[in-house]
């Protein structure tokens, strides 16, 4: 797209041209191994564990995980196809479908989550600091340490995905290498509890079992869901099954060991707060102190590369307001999010909960954009009208297709993900959209 200096746009919205791509295939896949070597994923795998007793059983547990990693590498790679050819974001994207103000409304179903997910894993970063403050100064003052940490990820996103790359890079490794000793010290010093509460549990594969497959799903769905935000970055070039790859391998590699990880911490020490628990576990003072690093390094991963761009992305949109500008109203929205309502001690399932539910609207929106994309469209796009008001209308049929697949999908949350999707492009076909 060569006019693109000529859209009133803010300039972070305006497509990347392939000289403004800095991202490779490694520090791509380093950036997903970052997010993904996090403690909020160590935190939904604690969500299987109730009163120190898995409610599946190791086989379910991975089965459910690789289910669930499997449709999360596959919505990414056919969403990322129009950011990886455009060179455009979701808000964006979301006009083909919305029209101009029906995307602003649409790009909150993205934005808010990833707000709240903000705010979580910031604040249990903060009770991490708070943690390591405690042991070596006395002083103990989480809500300081939550502000001064969103402080920090504010002044390191303000260069964009320069310096998210180069964080990422160094964060994932010392998060596996945080990670692996974790899981490998609780599968040689806790095997009894292990085998007795998570390997000899009869545990399900009805209802609960599928709950959990859309619950580890969810925590995804909606960073593929604005999946343009970062394929816009990546160097151009790649097939479709290479950065399948970039996605799927990582994702396995770092969602799969924290899922792990989090329920068989969850198992041996009853507590479902991983912050806590490790403290618990190692009851060492030096250990404790150099766990909680890695998480507050794993929180800070985390939030840079999923949870911080699309809010800001979509207050660009919004408020045509600059991107630093945009990175202090998301922090500033992230307090306001009440993280730490989400997970207790004795238990992880508001998070879990609240997973289930914005899924239901998520599942929907996926649909609705991919079939926009491939049935009706074909994948020929008229890039620089998205950008056009006067050439950028809104469409009935996907808002009625929203609306029917997230009804539905809320009537049963435990399997919120699936049936939004199935009904919302069940309701464009029956409507004829793609005529």
């Amino acid at each position: 797209m060569n006019s693109s200096h000529s859209l009133s746009v803010p300039a972070d919205l305006k497509p990347r041209t392939k000289n403004q791509r800095h991202v490779g295939e490694l520090s791509y896949m380093a950036m997903w191994l970052g997010d993904g070597f996090n403690i909020g994923n160590v935190t939904l795998g604690s969500s299987i564990v109730v009163a120190g007793t898995a409610s599946m059983n190791l086989l379910q547990t991975m089965v459910a995980a690789a289910l669930a990693i499997s449709i999360i590498s596959i919505i990414f790679v056919l969403n990322d196809h129009f950011g990886y050819y455009t060179g455009s974001p979701y808000v964006i994207q979301l006009r083909m479908t919305f029209g101009l103000l029906g995307s602003k409304l649409a790009s909150l179903l993205r934005g808010i989550p990833a707000i709240v997910w903000y705010g979580f894993q910031s604040w249990t970063g903060a009770l991490a600091l708070n943690q390591i403050a405690k042991i070596l100064t006395g002083y103990d003052n989480v809500p300081v340490f939550f502000v001064t940490l969103l402080a920090i990820q504010t002044l390191l996103s303000v260069n964009g995905f320069k310096s998210i790359k180069v964080v990422s890079i160094w964060i994932s490794l010392l998060m596996s290498i945080a990670l692996i000793s974790t899981l490998a010290y609780l599968i040689s010093q806790k095997s009894a509890v292990f085998i007795a509460r998570m390997v000899n549990v009869k545990g399900t594969w009805g209802p609960t079992f599928w709950g959990f497959v859309v619950a580890f799903l969810g925590n995804y769905t909606a960073i593929f869901e604005s999946a343009a935000d970062y394929s816009r970055e990546l160097k151009p070039g790649l097939s479709n099954r290479r950065r399948a790859a970039l996605y799927f391998f990582p994702i396995f590699l770092a969602y799969g060991m924290t899922l792990l990880t989090g329920s068989l911490l969850a198992v041996v020490t009853g507590i479902s707060s991983p912050v806590h628990a490790m403290a618990h576990l190692f009851n060492n003072n030096v250990i404790t102190v150099v766990v909680s690093i890695f998480i507050v390094l794993g929180t800070m991963s985390t939030n840079l590369v999923a949870n911080i761009i699309p809010p800001t992305y979509v207050l660009n949109d919004w408020f045509n307001i600059s991107e630093r500008q945009s990175l202090v109203v998301v922090a500033f929205l992230a307090c306001l999010s009440f993280p730490w309502l989400l997970v207790q001690d004795s238990s992880s399932m508001g998070l879990t909960i609240f997973i289930k539910t914005y899924s239901a609207f998520l599942g929907p929106m996926t649909a609705i954009v991919l079939n926009e994309y491939y049935i009706k469209r074909r994948k020929k796009v008229d890039v620089e009208a998205l950008y056009q008001d006067d050439k950028v209308s809104p469409s009935l049929p996907p808002v009625i297709a929203l609306f029917a697949g997230a009804t539905l999908a809320l009537a049963n949350v435990n399997l919120s993900w699936p049936i939004g999707f199935a009904v919302s492009w069940l309701v464009l076909i029956l409507l004829r959209y793609d005529k």
